[in-house]
């Protein structure tokens, strides 16, 4: 490797996108050097550091939280890293459990015993997670949908007036669970209770409004919730620092759904895999799940539908009407 690379050759280094790598500049995490003709040159430097970002970014950090980090500054870092623990405690369990059932095969075949194919099965192969089937309701006409081992965290995304709120509706009655939807208020009981969470993400540089003590205040159900675009009334900064803190404490057993069109609640660069992205395409066509990775299927359409919050924000409150 050449001492300097190229905005692209370092993106590929480190194993992100060019935008990915423009944003870190942006937010003054970076500072590569300019060449004669104005070109971007990455140094061993800005190569080390961006690994340390990224590696950062893969465990649930913010943007905010990384420029603290790389900067020494602590505050905040011991409840990130505590759910990142509990996150990976979790992952510790089940493996154990699946040893366990291993070990119990591998014993019973040294006492001469013939495990059933049922028996090897269920231990080998990892338990379906929730799942919901359904007929599609308008505008797409009733196709059969299905959405199976139901991640932690799903995103809802798609343009203007391609049913996306209906499928999250729908959604939310299948699950038994609660839409939150744009009406959404703040409730004084629940004050309390959400304290200290909104504490870490003013920590994080989030805004204390009453948006996003509505949404926290909503994301208490006990049930599954999805949620009517999470980002309404949240500016770029509170944003960020939700779902970097939806990322790393989720809701444990309970799975969220946010409709979004916001480039800072689904970071195609961040997600990880305990992440689904949903995409409603603009011509009816059934929702399906999109890998983000430039080049699968619905990708280049899913990247389209976001934008930054200072777009989305000169575009509320529009409506598509279909003709």
């Amino acid at each position: 490797m050449s001492q300097f690379l190229n905005a692209s050759d370092a993106a590929r280094h480190l194993g992100i996108s060019a935008k990915a790598l423009r944003l870190y500049e942006q937010r003054g995490l970076l500072a590569p050097v300019r060449s004669d003709a104005g070109w971007r040159a990455y140094g061993p430097a800005d190569l080390e550091r961006g690994s340390e970002i990224v590696a950062l970014r893969s465990l649930g950090f913010s943007l905010a939280q990384v420029a603290r980090i790389l900067k020494g500054d602590a505050s905040g870092l011991e409840p990130a890293l505590a759910g990142h623990e509990a996150t990976l405690e979790a992952r510790l369990r089940e493996v154990v459990a699946a040893l366990d059932g291993v070990r119990a095969l591998r014993g019973d075949l040294a006492r001469g015993g013939a495990p059933s194919a049922s028996d090897v099965t269920r231990t080998l192969v990892p338990t379906p997670g929730l799942h919901v089937a359904f007929d599609l309701p308008w505008p797409w006409g009733g196709e059969p949908f299905e959405l199976r081992n139901i991640r932690p965290l799903t995103y809802i995304t798609g343009p203007l007036g391609s049913g996306k709120t209906r499928l999250a509706m729908r959604i939310a009655d299948e699950l038994d669970g609660v839409f939150l939807g744009l009406d959404r208020a703040a409730d004084p009981a629940l004050q309390s209770k959400i304290e200290p969470t909104v504490g870490l993400l003013v920590q994080d540089g989030a805004t204390d409004t009453p948006a996003l003590r509505a949404l926290l205040g909503g994301l208490e159900a006990s049930t599954p919730v999805v949620v009517d675009l999470i980002e309404q009334g949240l500016d770029r900064a509170t944003q960020e620092a939700l779902i970097a803190h939806l990322r790393r404490h989720g809701r444990g057993e309970l799975p969220l759904f946010v409709m979004t069109r916001s480039s800072s609640i689904l970071d195609l660069d961040a997600l990880g895999p305990d992440e689904t992205v949903l995409l409603c395409p603009a011509n009816h066509a059934p929702p399906f799940r999109v890998a983000p990775y430039p080049g699968t299927p619905g990708y280049e359409a899913l990247a389209s539908c976001l934008a930054t919050p200072e777009v989305r924000a000169r575009s509320e409150g529009v409506i598509a009407v279909r003709r």
